[in-house]
């Protein structure tokens, strides 16, 4: 989404709470000055994109006992 600085000014609390989903870019005279971004979004993309990946049989108690194995 993109914003001039006014609109970023007169909304302000509207913007902090819509950049915790998607970056928000701040223009002013028609140039991309700033971007206002969840600085946790690359962790909850990263765990989006993890989910699923083990089996359903996967368990906990499992995954402790092959790391102890290892080393």
């Amino acid at each position: 989404m993109s914003i001039t600085a006014t609109e970023l000014k007169t909304n302000l609390g509207k913007y902090l709470l819509l950049s915790a989903t998607e970056d928000i870019y701040i223009t002013k005279n028609g140039k991309i000055i700033s971007k206002l971004t969840n600085p946790f979004q690359e962790r909850i993309d990263t765990a989006k994109s993890l989910f699923g990946i083990l089996p359903n049989s996967a368990s906990l108690e499992e995954a402790k006992k092959d790391r102890i194995d290892k080393i």
